[in-house]
């Protein structure tokens, strides 16, 4: 079923243009939470799914924080950088690159959740538990698209 036609597609009034300015509005309220870490909300994605042994590889975040392989190249170079992580060449396959969140990566990973809730709860305090289930619902129904 379409629900846009070239006719009546109004760019404001679009379901990608809310959800463009919805992540914009979070990630600055998240960045600026983050501040004290030096964190950006991006690297927030890198360094919980590593703690949560969600991803141990570039390639492997980048698939799922749905990141382009350069700017995830970027952000790894950074948080290598500040002494958060560290690369290593797999000893299997050359060509892998394993990432490990380092001591004081693992510090910086353990703050988060103290702060990233206040930010999100702060965000979705007008919805009723059903409306936050149904909001988690949509948007996963949405990105299986």
């Amino acid at each position: 079923m379409d629900h846009y036609t070239k006719e009546d597609f109004r760019m404001a009034q679009s379901v990608g243009f809310a959800i463009t300015k919805a992540r914009n509005l979070v990630v600055a309220e998240m960045d600026a939470a983050l501040k004290d870490l030096n964190v950006t909300s991006p690297q927030v994605g890198i360094l919980l799914s590593m703690t949560d042994g969600a991803a141990t590889t570039p390639f492997e975040l980048a698939r799922l924080l749905g990141i382009d392989t350069g700017l995830m190249t970027r952000m790894l170079d950074r948080l290598e950088t500040r002494g958060l992580l560290e690369r290593s060449r797999s000893v299997e396959d050359r060509r892998v690159v394993n990432l490990t969140l380092t001591k004081a990566g693992r510090a910086v990973a353990a703050r988060i959740p103290e702060i990233a809730p206040v930010v999100l709860n702060a965000r979705l305090q007008k919805f009723s538990s059903e409306e936050f289930d149904e909001l988690r619902r949509l948007l996963h129904k949405f990105l299986e698209a």
